[in-house]
């Protein structure tokens, strides 16, 4: 059995465990890997709620706050980070800086960094993709400052989780910048399976509503379930829920979702 249990999101849907917090951010448990960190104490607090405290393996899905922003609570176990390593480069939107709020020195002091732009297996079952091929519409935000120059930022450091199940894959999403065709299909490149399952934030917020629909109907043809979150927006989750039925779940922090 999979486990993955949402420890931050933009809303809550469960009303237990008392205590639980919201956040523009993401964070997920994956089995025992943490996938993004949230943008301040939402996931920590809800991870100690939820008893899921110590994680000997962490994957950052880009270099923005608000997955992050939540790192230091949980480096006392001195994890293993693995992160493409543009995911360091500063980064700004309308003026105001959004990339990951530490120095490299602070977070290194604390953990092993990993830097990979391929995809990689960082537990048994589970893959983190790496850069991921863009054939297809994705979703840039603000600049970057790279070789010294402010530029348009593709977020080419977006990566996703792809863990490998017997009923397929279980594809998790922490912004999906690069896209939720793109993704999908380079995990089922890399993993040599279909993908059945989608969790996470599909940046869909950003696009327009014949482009949502266009993705939408796209995912009905292929998955059992689809569970997005955080920067899908409301609009995005209403179009993906009436072209799904029963197969679209709404998820908040502190949602379980478990496939057997």
């Amino acid at each position: 059995m999979v486990q993955i249990r949402i420890l931050a999101d933009n809303k809550i849907v469960n009303l237990r465990p008392k205590g639980l917090l919201a956040e523009w951010g993401f964070s997920a448990a994956v089995d025992n890997v943490l996938f993004d960190a949230g943008q301040k104490i939402a996931a920590y607090n809800n991870a100690l709620l939820l008893g899921l405290i110590e994680f000997d393996t962490i994957v950052l899905s880009h270099g923005h706050y608000d997955h992050t922003g939540g790192l230091p609570g949980f480096l006392r176990t001195n994890p293993a980070i693995y992160m493409h390593p543009d995911a360091w480069l500063p980064r700004y939107h309308r003026g105001v800086y959004i990339g990951i709020p530490y120095c490299r020195e602070e977070i290194e002091s604390c953990a092993r960094i990993v830097e990979h732009r391929e995809p990689v297996e960082v537990a048994k079952h589970i893959y983190a993709l790496g850069e991921i091929p863009r054939n297809h519409i994705d979703v840039g935000v603000g600049r970057v400052l790279r070789d010294g120059k402010l530029v348009d930022d593709k977020v080419t450091d977006d990566q996703s989780l792809a863990v490998k199940t017997d009923r397929g894959i279980a594809l998790v999403l922490g912004c999906c910048h690069a896209g939720v065709r793109n993704t999908v299909e380079y995990a089922e490149e890399v993993c040599g399976d279909e993908v059945r399952f989608v969790i996470g934030g599909t940046h869909l917020v950003s696009l327009k509503d014949r482009d949502v629909v266009e993705i939408a109907e796209w995912l009905a043809k292929k998955v059992e379930l689809l569970a997005p979150c955080h920067c899908t927006g409301f609009k995005g989750e209403a179009i993906l829920s009436s072209k799904l039925g029963d197969r679209f779940k709404l998820i908040g922090a502190g949602s379980l979702i478990e496939i057997n």
